[in-house]
């Protein structure tokens, strides 16, 4: 079984959005995207849950689009996993760090449900 081209730009798309204000700190799209038991493991080693990324408040994103490295497997036929890398700057210093995703897709459609963040040193 593969992913359709269709598939992996959406999921592209809506992993992209996470890394745009617009739809980052749009409180109806979160909620759609973040699946109910969403969590995340973060760049700075904390774990966030749901309700964690749902309140962080609104702030700049200066992320590197389109995300470098880009890619998606499918895990099962519900499942997949996308990685890629990003480069954004964070307090005046650019940061740097390897990402992974997990989406399932449910009958609302692709739900992000679990997210890891691991730094790259420079």
């Amino acid at each position: 079984m593969e992913l359709s081209e269709q598939d992996r730009q959406h999921l592209e798309r809506l992993e992209e959005g996470l890394w745009r204000a617009e739809t980052r700190f749009d409180p109806e799209w979160m909620e759609a995207v973040l699946a109910p038991g969403f969590f995340e493991f973060g760049r700075s080693g904390r774990t966030y849950s749901r309700e964690d990324t749902l309140a962080i408040p609104t702030e700049p994103i200066n992320a590197r689009l389109p995300l470098p490295g880009f890619d998606v497997r499918l895990l099962s036929p519900d499942v997949v996993q996308a990685t890629y890398t990003t480069v954004e700057m964070y307090q005046g210093e650019e940061q740097v760090a390897n990402r992974s995703s997990l989406w399932l897709q449910t009958e609302n459609g692709w739900q992000l449900l679990f997210h890891q963040a691991t730094p790259v040193q420079a």
